[in-house]
């Protein structure tokens, strides 16, 4: 079997054997478009300028997604709740199909065909990711179920051999749940302590505090590459080396991050750095943790089972070489199997141009919203991704998001996974509206729009 191709436009029906003999042929057509509802007027945002970006068209993206063609509530979808997950394109979707259709089978170890089959594309897709993240050896690259099991991977394995009593984790107030509770989890184990990072009033890590905080007892600074609720794109790579002053390692949450901007672990000098495929239009219960190979060859296993034994005795076990003594069990090879037609979809446009476009997307967005009258947009740190969490005066979260879904919006509220962020702002929950490449500046209008009707209908019942 040919390995598929990790940098083209996506992993084709074509490309698993025997997937034309079973598979139908793919539709031509694009699905019917359904007739949108007329926009209420708002002078304000329908004044801002359209957003053109050379390089990067969303509509031609928005083709791929056959979602984003269906109709909620009577209304077209449109889905601002891609920093929970993103939907999915078709060449994922066909990607799943095919290898469910002609090449299931399980992996390493079968001198089958179809075995032989399986295991080239799962590890055609560690070699993927281990180049998209800029890593130095596919070795370098652990499949996971998602960034939170990568951080869990990292704390039992790496933090239970090299934490102890005294020593500090720092980790700054914006991180999401599962970059907080994992260290909590391991430092009552081994009786060190979890220190908060403070931000600043815009949202960003308080720089000053940081480096307060850094010392010879700092072991590890655990930071996301950007903030699921407020946006924030830190300076990893500066504090990545100001924390390796102190002989600290630093593990970097890239869940939201991957999405959104090109990532060069090795640039960065991470020592872990981990994500999620389902917020990068691949399936769910798939990710990837990537950790330096000298880190990664003296960690022990965390799980033990299937696959990553070399040998096994009552006496003794010996266990396989990295990546694989840290993947126990039976992986999710059809997850790797969609991540990588993800990739090779996602990796085919210019990622400066689609950076551009949700920055350009992003500014629009702001500027609209700015428009709802008691609309209050949290965190407005210089360096951000595409994420708009607010409150409206007069409404409770779930209120808005209920309201908004009427009209075919799909926003999130609630706490975000993100507490500690949250009351930073004296809040308890919040509405978030997290953007992608295929977001549109009509959609932010339509947006605004619902907001703005909430409002005056609330203003009438008053």
């Amino acid at each position: 079997m040919t390995t598929p191709d990790v940098t083209g436009r996506g992993l084709g029906l074509m490309n698993i054997p025997g997937a034309e003999e079973v598979m139908p042929p793919a539709a031509t057509a694009s699905p019917a478009q359904p007739t949108p509802s007329p926009p209420v007027a708002t002078p304000a945002a329908s004044a801002l300028p359209q957003l053109k970006t050379p390089g990067f068209s969303p509509e031609a993206a928005r083709q791929d997604f056959p979602i984003l063609h269906r109709t909620v509530n009577g209304h077209p979808l449109i889905w601002l709740d891609n920093g929970a997950t993103t939907q999915k394109p078709r060449q994922v979707i066909e990607a799943l199909g095919a290898y469910y259709s002609a090449a299931n089978s399980n992996i390493h170890r079968g001198a089958h065909t179809m075995a032989r089959e399986a295991t080239e594309m799962y590890e055609a897709g560690r070699a993927a990711v281990a180049e998209f993240l800029g890593a130095g050896s596919p070795d370098d690259i652990v499949f996971v179920r998602g960034t939170t099991e990568a951080i869990n991977l990292v704390a039992q394995s790496w933090g239970r051999a090299n934490l102890g009593p005294g020593d500090d984790i720092l980790v700054p107030v914006l991180e999401h749940h599962s970059d907080i509770v994992p260290w909590q989890l391991i430092a009552k184990e081994t009786r060190a302590r979890v220190v908060p990072i403070p931000l600043t009033a815009d949202g960003a890590i308080d720089q000053d505090a940081y480096a307060d905080l850094l010392s010879y007892r700092t072991r590890l600074v655990a930071i996301s590459h950007a903030s699921n609720v407020l946006g924030t794109v830190p300076p990893v790579k500066e504090m990545t080396a100001l924390a390796h002053r102190y002989d600290a390692k630093v593990l970097v949450d890239g869940a939201q991050a991957v999405a959104h901007f090109p990532v060069d672990v090795q640039d960065l000098d991470a020592d872990f750095y981990a994500f999620s495929g389902h917020k990068l239009f691949a399936p769910t219960g798939i990710g990837a943790l990537y950790a330096k190979p000298e880190i990664l060859q003296a960690m022990n296993p965390w799980q033990g089972g299937g696959n990553m034994i070399d040998s096994v005795g009552f006496t003794e076990t010996t266990f396989a070489p990295v990546p694989h003594r840290l993947e126990a069990g039976t992986g999710h090879i059809s997850g790797v199997v969609g991540l990588l037609a993800a990739l090779n979809w996602f990796t085919s446009f210019d990622r400066d141009a689609v950076a551009a476009y949700e920055t350009a997307l992003m500014t629009y967005a702001q500027q609209a919203l700015a428009t709802v009258p008691g609309m209050d947009v949290i965190g407005s740190a210089p360096d951000r991704i595409a994420v708009l969490t607010f409150t409206l005066a007069g409404h409770d979260p779930a209120t808005i998001a209920d309201w908004l879904d009427r009209d075919g919006i799909a926003v999130r509220a609630g706490h975000h996974c993100a507490q500690p962020a949250l009351a930073h702002y004296g809040l308890e929950s919040a509405a978030r509206a997290s953007l992608a490449l295929y977001n549109t500046s009509e959609e932010v209008d339509q947006l605004v729009a619902s907001l703005r009707r909430l409002q005056e209908t609330d203003q009438e019942t008053n």
